[in-house]
Formats: structure tokens, sequence, C-alpha cells
């Protein structure tokens, strides 16, 4: 069967606005353009269609979407199980933060008091899930599965206090890098510093500290794109720039 965009549009319920704009930027290309000048999608492009919500639903880009439904060795079958399994951890992290939310009302209304590591078992999770979906794979490969587990392990087990101090050294330390960066000298006092700050926010969740693990760690930032994707958004050039910094910081 063959579909106008608004016939797609009223099929899936996005927008016939956004079906033109997955042409213009070659996500969603129709099967053809009829004589009267109207987009034609077929089956093959509604199976795209459903494809590009569920990785949209999962908060997936669109340029990687394109990248990923548009690659030569794209299987649409195992597609779906992996979405399967991304919605059912979701799914799993959205229970865990209603049943907090629930516990919450609950004491509030003067049932069982939740403890402070209660409140924040769901958020924990959820970062614990994020990271291993982002940078799991190349984690594992260099520290192996049992440091992994443990310091995911120290992380659900952070109390209120350490996980907000925790986020506050972050954002300290990125702080520290943008003003480190403009000095041009990763071994200046200032980049010293943010290394030193990337060493204390490690330390929340790595079971043990090592010189040898952090220069690493400095090393797998500038070798794999997600890392390096993560701080290059704060600023072009950060993540190599945090790495030689750590290098000084290790050597000492």
């Amino acid at each position: 069967m063959e579909y106008t965009v608004q016939q797609l549009a009223k099929l899936s319920g996005v927008s016939g606005r956004t079906l033109r704009y997955y042409d213009e930027i070659d996500l969603l290309k129709p099967a053809r353009i009829s004589s009267s000048g109207y987009r034609i999608y077929s089956q093959k492009e509604v199976d795209l269609l459903q494809q590009i919500l569920f990785y949209r639903e999962l908060d997936v880009s669109l340029e990687e979407i394109t990248r990923i439904i548009h690659h030569p060795d794209f299987d649409l079958v195992q597609a779906l199980e992996q979405h399967i399994q991304k919605l059912r951890e979701k799914h799993a992290r959205l229970e865990q933060i209603i049943s907090n939310v629930q516990k919450t009302i609950e004491s509030k209304e003067g049932g069982t008091p939740m403890s402070d590591q209660e409140k924040f078992e769901g958020f924990k999770k959820k970062l614990i899930d994020e990271n291993e979906e982002k940078y799991g794979k190349e984690v594992r490969e260099q520290y192996g599965d049992q440091i992994v587990n443990d310091s995911n392990a120290k992380m659900m087990g952070l109390s209120e206090d350490d996980f907000k101090q925790m986020n506050d050294v972050e954002k300290a330390l990125l702080a520290a890098l943008e003003n480190a960066y403009k000095t041009g000298d990763p071994a200046s006092a200032e980049a010293q510093k943010a290394a030193e700050l990337h060493k204390e926010w490690l330390s929340f969740t790595w079971p043990k500290y090592s010189k040898e693990a952090h220069a690493g760690l400095g090393d797998m930032y500038v070798s794999d794109e997600s890392f390096t994707a993560y701080y290059d958004k704060h600023f072009e050039g950060a993540t190599v720039f945090l790495r030689d910094a750590i290098h000084v910081f290790t050597a000492k």
C-alpha cells in the first residue's frame, strides 16, 4: 500500500511538516514523486519511519539515526530486537523512578520514611544505564568487567550528599577545564587543578585509583569518539587538552 504525506502523517501521528523535513535531510525519502508532485511512500518507508520513531523514543539524534538506518549492514529484525531490549531497560528505569516517587509521597503522608539512599536510587540507576550504553563496551574492554561492576556498585551506594557532591565536582571540573584551556598549557596551574578535580570526580565511583588507569582513561577519551563528543561539546579541543593535563598530573 502507498501513502501520501497527509495519509502517512495521519497513520503515524508524525506531522506532514516533519515528514517533509525528514525528506530534506535525507533521513526518510519518499519512494517516488507522483505526476502531480506529491511525495508517495511505500511499505519500505513505513517500516523505516517506525524505526525512526523507535530510535527517537530512545533519544537518538536524527544524525545518528540517519547513519544507522542507511548503513549497508542495517538489519531490520536485529534492530527491532535491540529496541525491545533498550525499551525494557528504559521501562525498568521508569518503574524504579515511579516507585521512588510513590514512596516519597507515602513518606510525606506519614508512611515509612525513605532513606537518603532510596531517594536517589532511580536517578543513579539511570546514570549507570546511560553510561553503559554510551561507554560500557570500551571501558569494559580497557579495565575488565569486575572493575566496571564494582564501580557501578559504588555509584549505587553513594549517599545523597555524595551524589550531589560528585555532580558539583564535575561542574567545577568543566569550568576549570575551560579556564585552563585559555592558558594553552596543560602543565599550567589551572590545567593541573582541572586534572586534580578529574581525579576527585573519578574517586566517587572508582573502586581504587591509580595513576596508570587515570592516564589510560585520558587516552581513551581521545581515541573514542563518544568520549570526545562529551567533552568537546563544551568547547572544541577540550578532550585533548584534558588528556594532556592528566598525563602531566599522573607523571608527577
